[in-house]
């Protein structure tokens, strides 16, 4: 069950015993909300037999905890942990590989979003290709890699299309407005990856024990919180879809403690004004128009079963990733340890390269590069707490 009831309310969870958290989040930047919701944590983590670890996956969720200071309002017994969210420090090395062969092509003009520039290769970075030379162009939308498409039908437009559920359905769209028009010199580079897959190899894995996951609100927006009903019912991990102000984060933590005091692991969905359970039918269908499910590789996690978007063989003019390219072997840069952090395993100050030489400005990982990162957001927001 998700939206509206909360079954993991009943029986000591986050708005049992008279305590009206739905109510509290009608002011979802309200300090003296945020301050009753954390009160509530507190009480909830009394009643846990140990401590446990709470994993956030969204990037923007990791940035609302660290600029908020939401860590310093919990129990010392409730751990909050990033994961997997950032769907530029995902990317694995070797499709930064392919992206800058395929740029070193003199016909081909690369597309893509700026979190994208800095990120490393095996052999430099997009920014430094366009720099040399290689026809490398920021875009702000999809639609504007079209219009380069149109207005230069003698070079081929390849859009490198990374991103998790939310992006995806736009760059369906794109592809669906190129097939309609007839531009043959649009295509992607096809990165996307999906969240539900990645969660529970992460669980199954074992390697941290993750007792609750807040999940991502853009995501189920496009989804449903239906889609994680499996981490509940299948792997006894308690699920709480939240949305991204400070009240809606201390809500899903809330929520979560209260299921795992109550013994009573579901699905919560604390961001009913945006997500329902279903998600957007007309987004899903034109992500099934598009694209099936693939195996995928992911930094940090390595090959997960399902958990891509490849293009269906009918669009399969529209792969660059069939264009042939010589690639070398893939090599993460020396030191990083941006795959432990996407894991969960260890937080950003527990890298060596952290404030050492790795940062905003030169950053060497993918965690210190995009703005999602989770090295990012401790670097602005936690890195004097992290040394206390």
């Amino acid at each position: 069950m998700s939206g509206g009831a909360h079954p993991g309310d009943r029986g000591g969870g986050a708005s049992g015993g008279g305590f009206d958290l739905d109510g509290l989040l009608r002011g979802v930047r309200d300090p003296k909300a945020a301050r009753a919701i954390a009160a509530r944590v507190h009480e909830l983590a009394a009643r846990l037999e140990r401590p446990v670890t709470l994993m956030e996956v969204c990037g923007t969720h990791t940035h609302a905890i660290a600029s908020a200071g939401l860590r310093a309002l919990l129990p010392a017994s409730v751990r909050l942990v990033s994961g997997p969210g950032c769907p530029v420090c995902v990317t694995p090395i070797g499709w930064v590989d392919r992206a800058l062969a395929l740029a070193a092509r003199p016909e081909i003009t690369i597309a893509t979003f700026g979190d994208l520039m800095r990120v490393p290769s095996s052999r430099g970075t997009l920014e430094q290709a366009r720099a040399a030379g290689a026809d490398v162009r920021i875009c702000y939308s999809t639609r504007d890699a079209l219009a380069i498409a149109r207005e230069e039908p003698g070079r081929q437009v390849v859009f490198l299309a990374v991103g998790f559920e939310t992006t995806a359905p736009t760059i369906a769209a794109a592809l669906e407005e190129a097939e309609a028009d007839g531009l043959a010199n649009f295509l992607i580079l096809p990165g996307h990856k999906t969240i539900p897959e990645a969660l529970e190899a992460l669980v199954v894995s074992g390697e941290l024990r993750i007792d609750g996951l807040i999940c991502p609100g853009h995501v189920s927006v496009v989804i449903g919180s239906e889609a994680y009903r499996r981490l509940p019912e299948v792997r006894g991990v308690p699920c709480a879809v939240a949305g991204f102000a400070p009240n809606d984060v201390l809500a899903g933590v809330a929520d979560l403690v209260g299921q795992i005091a109550a013994g009573t692991p579901t699905i919560s969905n604390r961001y009913p004004r945006v997500v329902r359970p279903e998600g957007n039918p007309a987004a899903r269908a034109l992500l099934a128009r598009w694209f099936e499910p693939a195996d995928a590789d992911w930094r940090g996690l390595g090959v997960i079963p399902g958990s891509g978007l490849a293009l269906r063989a009918a669009f399969a003019h529209r792969d660059a990733g069939r264009i042939p390219v010589e690639l070398p072997a893939a090599k993460e840069p020396a030191g990083c340890r941006c795959g432990e952090v996407l894991r969960g395993v260890i937080d950003p100050p527990d890298c060596p390269l952290f404030a050492a030489g790795c940062d905003p400005e030169h950053a060497i990982g993918a965690c210190m590069v995009s703005s999602e990162g989770a090295c990012a957001a401790w670097f602005r927001h936690e890195r004097l707490a992290a040394k206390s």
